[in-house]
Order: structure tokens, then C-alpha cells, then sequence
């Protein structure tokens, strides 16, 4: 149990917080097994080779995740000022989000369950000193 008043603990929290850029996709319609394979391919490049990678890779998660790169190069370059020629890839994952439930009908009526799964998929920028 964290002491003190609760603008203190606030304040605390907030002081520990990343200050690098990034951005968020919540509610992905790709699971995590299958944006992995596209984050995997970015991780530690710098963002020009990364939207390079993603604009010739054939999977589906890499036309999301290269959307998600170009929000984040553009957080760094208006929020945080920072140089786009100095940017890589720090962190990029994927939590697994809720999973939609549907029904598929078979034979003599029985019925298979299908499962939608989502992700959330977070890439993070830094700059090269």
C-alpha cells in the first residue's frame, strides 16, 4: 500500500512516466501470433528502413502497424520536437485483447465455435544520440 495523500501518489506516478514517443492501436482485428510476425521485422531499424519493411510486407498487420509507425513518427516530430532522421524503433508489442465469439453451424446440429481474437499493438520511438 503506497503512503501519502493522493495527489502525492499521483504526482510520484507521473514524474516515473515514459517520456517516449509513441502510439497505440487498441482493438486490433489481427491476433497477436500474426502482428508479432510484422513486429518483429522493425524492432531496433530505424523508422525510414521500417515503413520500407512494412510497405513490401504482404501480411495484413503490417499495413495497421505501419499506419500506427507514422502517428508515432509524427508524435515525436510535434509534440516532443524531435528530429525524424534520428528515430528508431525502441519498443513495438502486442497485447492480446478481447476475443469475439461466434458460432459456425456443422453437420447433423452440432456448432463449432469460432474466435475472433484482437490486439492491442503499441509501437515506441527514440532518438539515436
Amino acid at each position: 500500500m503506497a503512503k501519502g495523500h493522493r495527489s502525492q501518489i499521483k504526482r510520484e506516478r507521473n514524474a516515473q512516466k515514459d517520456t517516449r514517443p509513441s502510439a497505440k492501436l487498441s482493438y486490433a482485428r489481427v491476433s497477436v501470433q500474426k502482428a508479432c510476425f510484422v513486429l518483429d521485422a522493425i524492432r531496433g531499424k530505424d523508422v525510414d528502413t521500417a515503413l520500407a519493411i512494412l510497405a513490401y510486407n504482404p501480411r495484413y498487420a503490417s499495413s495497421l502497424v505501419k499506419k500506427l509507425l507514422e502517428s508515432a513518427i509524427a508524435n515525436a516530430e510535434n509534440n516532443n520536437g524531435m528530429n525524424r532522421e534520428n528515430l528508431y524503433v525502441a519498443e513495438c508489442f502486442a497485447n492480446k485483447g478481447p476475443t469475439m465469439k461466434r458460432i459456425h453451424p456443422r453437420a447433423q446440429g452440432r456448432a463449432y465455435r469460432i474466435e475472433k481474437r484482437t490486439s492491442h499493438i503499441t509501437v515506441v520511438l527514440d532518438e539515436k544520440e
